[in-house]
């Protein structure tokens, strides 16, 4: 048994080893040790603090990001409003003006029509009054007193007007 307790010089040298360490460690490396510990506890909670600040920050940033889209989003939809207003504007302004040309060349045909209308019925009165002035002439040049005359004197001015 002797193994399990130890002699008494030795426990008195084993004390006094452990004393010695211990003031050592107390008076130089305790102060050191709960000092880095201050210091390491300290520097956790700057971190901490940091990143706290860095969330409020990063929500504040993803609020406006979703307020600026949400303003995006309403300065599109106004600007897709007003150009709907505009290319509706400009298809009433189109057909519009289209309708008002389609009229005036309307209007346009229907005089240019009456003009060559008028002129065809001054063509055919100048046509007719010539042809009577020539049918004139021609009985005046031949009496006509029977019918057999007369039909073949209707005969030779249709030859006549057939080879002109």
């Amino acid at each position: 048994m002797d193994l399990l307790i130890p002699e008494s010089g030795l426990f008195i040298w084993m004390l006094l080893a452990f004393t010695v360490v211990f003031i050592v460690l107390a008076k130089f490396g305790w102060p050191i040790i709960t000092k880095m510990i201050d210091d390491r506890a300290k520097y956790i909670d700057d971190s901490i603090a940091k990143a706290n600040e860095a969330n409020e920050k990063l929500a504040k940033i993803q609020e406006e990001t979703a307020a600026m889209l949400k303003q995006t989003q309403e300065k599109q939809s106004q600007i897709l409003a007003e150009a709907m207003e505009m290319r509706k504007q400009i298809v009433e302004k189109a057909q519009t003006e289209a309708t008002v040309a389609g009229q005036k060349i309307l209007e346009e045909a229907r005089q240019q029509i009456q003009a060559e209308k008028e002129d065809a019925i001054r063509d055919i009165r100048r046509q007719v009054g010539e042809l009577s002035v020539k049918v004139a002439e021609k009985v005046l040049r031949q009496s006509l007193d029977s019918d057999q005359a007369q039909m073949a004197m209707i005969g030779r001015m249709l030859d006549e007007l057939e080879t002109k």
